[in-house]
């Protein structure tokens, strides 16, 4: 496994990217950061961390993905391999909060942000970032968040938490051919609020309650209405209220 240790970057998804367009460099290459000054999550939400503490990480991964339609076979490999590393360190109550939030209890722990590019000769190469809160404590402009040190009353190292976590993938990555049913099925028995009913905000901002009944092949999020029908949202698409 390759490395690559920084003190302060924008963002290390761009900082792997710039480097994955590089064609030599190996499959699940590694960067980490002590300090993001630009950190994203999804629909460019910002991921803010406190300086030094967390785990700030991103993952090239090459020939895995060869369709679009496949995209988020990927979501479903790391969030499940962030799930089972944490289950390791005793952490209580872990779920996914559609599509890949990391929860303990009702409190966000961590995110994951996978961007994919398609090359000229089909393949798609993926950057796979992972914000993890580690060792924060303070997190009062954060309500609905916090960490492994809050949450196990310790501290944790955090470069053994990016080795497990990476392998973790590389390991479910090999797996996926002979046990991608499993995985889905995992992935479905871990969503955070399934099968209980929960408030919704749509786009033009109406709230609405819907019971979570998985997500599509596609990674679209399947909630019953009220009326019986089941209905399916892009992330943009809806906004949990809980």
């Amino acid at each position: 496994m390759k490395l690559i240790k920084l003190d302060a970057i924008d963002s290390t998804n761009d900082f792997l990217k710039s480097l994955s367009g590089q064609d030599e460099q190996e499959n699940f290459t590694v960067v980490t950061a002590e300090n993001q000054t630009k950190g994203k999550g999804q629909m460019g939400a910002k991921w803010q961390s406190e300086k030094g503490k967390n785990l700030i990480m991103s993952v090239l991964v090459k020939d895995f993905l060869f369709d679009n339609e496949q995209v988020f076979n990927l979501s479903i490999v790391v969030s499940l391999s962030v799930l089972e590393v944490l289950k390791t360190l005793n952490i209580p109550d872990l779920c996914i909060k559609w599509p890949n939030d990391i929860m303990s209890y009702n409190k966000k722990i961590g995110g994951i942000l996978i961007e994919n590019t398609l090359k000229s000769d089909g393949r798609i190469v993926s950057v796979v970032g992972i914000g993890l809160n580690v060792n924060q404590t303070n997190f009062e402009e954060l309500p609905r968040g916090s960490s492994l040190a809050v949450i196990a009353g310790k501290s944790f190292d955090k470069e053994a938490l990016v080795i497990s976590i990476t392998e973790k993938m590389k390991e479910k990555i090999e797996l996926w051919k002979s046990s991608s049913a499993i995985f889905w099925k995992d992935y479905f028995n871990s969503l955070f609020r399934k099968g209980i009913p929960t408030p919704f905000k749509n786009l033009d901002d109406k709230n609405f309650m819907g019971i979570i009944q998985g997500v599509s092949s596609v990674g679209k999020l399947q909630v019953l209405l009220e009326d019986d029908s089941v209905s399916e949202f892009e992330i943009k698409e809806i906004q949990m209220l809980y």
